[in-house]
């Protein structure tokens, strides 16, 4: 068989959409799985190799690259075992629970010359590269950008309850949803510093209501432009959608779900975008990072995220955290 070889480590919630891309794209194979659950390896044969420890599975070699789809806490010793084997690696969102473990990774991955790509799926997604495109045609500046993020928790997580544990999320809707919405923020108007943050808590700790606000960034395209993200883990159902205010008033609208009749529907092309481009960075052999969407190095892209998630509870702790029921 010939394509590009891929593990994939973490069989969770996620990487059905991680398998499917894998399965429906051209020039890719999966070729290893890793899953400290044995039993979720059951499934997997025909020449696909597994494995219980993730250094097995780099020891064993035959691979041209991984993708890390395990819950949040493990990123960073996953993604560093492969970049130090000289693996490029494709990590689901977010990069690392800290920014400075995200930067650690971006300048790994830097100093081995391997690509570190984190998987922002949303700027894939149809409607938002419909709204880039009909950005690019506009002259006038982009005023703002408000992200809405809503979704109830419960019914994404399935068995991977860490979701709903801080310390292996690393908080709770403003740590995993955050980045992603950020990103769309990002790619929008450009890089944006956390300006305030209101953060509701349930009764176990976990934040489940965010609305963050944020500005543009001095010198930067988007210089002057104000962004806002609103993220619920209480919502019944789900809704995803981007405004853009331009100048003169105008506002841009983009629904992240239309089309996509049914829960978590979008990310079944969202992720092979995903990989998409992670395969043709492989084949072009340009270092580490990424371009495509918005034009950005995908590393310091998931650096960038993790900071505005860190300015957001910090601002929390200062203003005291809100609380629910």
């Amino acid at each position: 068989m010939s394509g590009l070889r891929f593990g994939v480590v973490g069989l969770g919630v996620i990487s059905r959409f991680y398998l499917a891309a894998l399965e429906r794209l051209p020039g890719v194979r999966l070729a290893a799985v890793c899953d400290r659950d044995g039993s979720l390896l059951e499934p997997f044969d025909n020449g696909v190799a597994r494995f219980t420890d993730h250094r097995e599975l780099l020891a064993a070699g035959g691979l041209d690259a991984v993708v890390v789809t395990v819950p949040n806490d493990l990123h960073l010793a996953i993604c560093r075992d492969a970049l130090r084997a000289g693996l490029p690696v494709c990590v689901e969102k977010p990069l690392a629970l800290r920014a400075a473990e995200g930067a650690e990774l971006a300048a790994l991955a830097a100093e081995r010359r391997v690509p570190l790509f984190t998987a922002f799926h949303r700027r894939y997604n149809t409607a938002v590269r419909e709204l880039c495109t009909a950005l690019a045609g506009q002259p006038l500046p982009v005023r703002s950008v408000t992200v809405r993020y809503f979704e109830l928790i419960e019914e994404h997580v399935g068995r991977d309850r860490w979701y709903l544990d801080p310390e292996r999320c690393g908080g709770g809707c403003v740590a995993d949803n955050g980045p992603n919405a950020y990103d769309l923020v990002r790619l929008l108007a450009g890089p944006m510093e956390l300006t305030d943050a209101h953060v509701v808590r349930d009764g176990t700790g976990v934040d489940r209501y965010a609305a963050l606000e944020l500005a543009g960034r001095s010198g930067v395209h988007g210089d002057g432009a104000r962004g806002r993200i609103e993220l619920d883990w209480s919502y019944p159902g789900e809704l995803k959608d981007v405004a853009v205010e331009l100048a003169d008033g105008t506002v841009l609208r983009a629904d992240l779900l239309a089309g996509h009749e049914g829960f978590k529907q979008s990310l079944w092309h969202e992720y092979e975008g995903i990989l998409g481009e992670f395969a043709g960075l492989l084949r072009d052999g340009s270092g580490s990072g990424g371009g495509g969407a918005g034009g950005s190095e995908r590393g310091p892209d998931g650096v960038d995220a993790l900071r505005v998630v860190e300015a957001a509870y910090r601002a929390e702790a200062g203003a005291g955290a809100g609380a629910l029921g």
